[in-house]
């Protein structure tokens, strides 16, 4: 398989995320098909003309029917507003297109689950916007914790915040509407540390959870008057996992201060891991071994030791980036395609992230504990 086609739907920073990583995989990993950026889509066409002119595509349209359908398309990209991931991705799969979309998978549980039945049914290949669990670090973090490098787990804690949603002045936008986002922060950055927690500790057995909305109206953006905030700004989940050991969740949208601070402590029986997404090149790793007096914790820097970092740069401290844990997705992606295996995460496996914060959202509702 010498070349894939790339159909590109959306160019906002998720859109370009993926121009960059198409751009960007053959010459930095090599044993990958050569993506061709084929067709762009966005709305109105000129701005599509434009786009597709910056981000290399060949052509442009402003019709993402008319993308799916294009036989010069094998993979579709889907970095549009949430409520268009499940009817694209459904008509993707359908046209026998492989389909890279971005999280959440889909504004419903059942959407995501109809999203995973029919790809599995026809057979494509999926991948979904999970890019932090490609980073080398945390796939180093894995090692360890497969290793038994600080023994068995007996605590998993994670917290994801961000404050772009913590100034009461900002205007309303789509992500605070059900029918246009779905869930809020859970839907928004809750489901990264879910898939990092997943990586780490397994599978999530039940949960009770809480949620609160912070702001529960903003200011229209014309000056009309004000909107309603229909989903949450702040979450959090005690949730035990398959293991037998328990952890706890927490999101905000509205913490502010926080620029990416997704962050995670795993507590073993011989040591801990702890790391921080804002300082995403290191890794703190404290291990029960020696004498007291010399313990503490230890920081790896990755770097070529690490893959596939070395594929980006052959020296250690020079550090990665969130556009080059997107080339590693697409990698991933054009991979599987060309080896008929099958990329982490797919639709299926991504399902299982997607449980996870809709049952924190019905817990908060029902106020009792949800078994997934």
């Amino acid at each position: 398989m010498e070349s894939l086609g790339i159909g590109l739907i959306g160019t906002g920073f998720m859109g370009k995320c993926h121009a960059l990583a198409f751009g960007a995989v053959k010459a930095v990993m090599g044993d990958v098909p050569t993506p061709r950026l084929e067709l762009l889509c966005e709305t109105p066409a000129d701005k599509a003309a434009a786009m597709a002119g910056q981000f290399g595509f060949a052509r442009a349209t402003d019709d993402w029917r008319a993308l799916v359908a294009d036989p010069a398309v094998d993979i579709v990209s889907i970095t549009t507003p949430n409520r268009l991931h499940h009817e694209i991705a459904m008509a993707a799969i359908a046209a026998g297109k492989h389909v890279y979309c971005e999280k959440p998978m889909a504004l419903t549980l059942h959407q995501a689950e109809e999203m995973a039945a029919a790809a599995r049914a026809a057979g494509v290949k999926t991948i979904v916007g999970y890019n932090y669990i490609k980073n080398p670090t945390f796939m180093h973090a894995q090692r360890l914790v497969q290793e038994g490098a600080i023994g068995r787990i007996v605590h998993f804690r994670g917290w994801v915040d961000e404050d772009y949603q913590a100034d009461p002045d900002l205007p309303w936008t789509w992500r605070a509407r059900h029918a246009e986002a779905g869930l809020g922060a859970l839907g928004d950055l809750g489901c990264h540390l879910v898939s990092m927690a997943y990586g780490l500790a397994g599978p999530i057995e039940s949960l009770v959870a809480d949620m609160q909305t912070v702001h529960r109206t903003r200011p229209l953006a014309d000056g009309s008057g004000e909107a309603a905030v229909e989903n949450e700004d702040v979450a959090t989940a005690l949730v035990r996992f398959k293991g037998g050991f328990h952890g706890s969740l927490a999101t905000s949208r509205s913490a502010w201060g926080r620029k990416n601070r997704l962050g995670w402590e795993v507590h073993g029986t011989r040591g801990m891991l702890i790391f921080d997404q804002e300082r995403m090149n290191e890794l703190q790793l404290y291990e029960n071994q020696g004498p007291g007096a010399q313990q503490g914790f230890k920081t790896i820097l990755t770097g070529p030791a690490h893959p596939p970092f070395g594929a980006f740069v052959p020296a250690a401290g020079h550090q990665l980036g969130f556009n080059d844990l997107k080339v590693i997705e697409a990698a991933a992606l054009l991979r599987a395609i060309a080896e008929d295996s099958r990329p982490e995460p797919d639709f299926v496996a991504a399902l299982a992230f997607e449980r996870v914060i809709h049952a924190i959202a019905e817990a908060a509702h029902t106020d009792r504990r949800v078994v997934i």
